[in-house]
């Protein structure tokens, strides 16, 4: 556990550890969630680092298909 501050006018500053372990560099985009009364601050991902990710799912053409077209019913609803 690691104890920061909040500044004057709202900014949050995490310590230097913890933003290297998050990879939180200069202009870098986070989503903040409040979870059980807890902040949670989570880096978005770039482009480039989704690309670079293994695929947990692969399914074929006629899979995909099928599944879009389920997803236009239940949205018609």
């Amino acid at each position: 556990m690691t104890e920061s501050r909040v500044g004057s006018k709202g900014e949050l500053f995490p310590p230097k550890e913890i933003r290297e372990q998050l990879g939180l560099k200069p202009r870098r985009r986070v989503v903040y969630t409040v979870e059980n009364g807890r902040l949670v601050v989570e880096p978005v991902s770039t482009i480039e680092e989704l690309f670079e990710r293994s695929h947990v799912v692969e399914i074929d053409v006629d899979e995909f298909h099928e599944f879009r077209r389920d997803l236009s019913r239940k949205a018609e609803r």
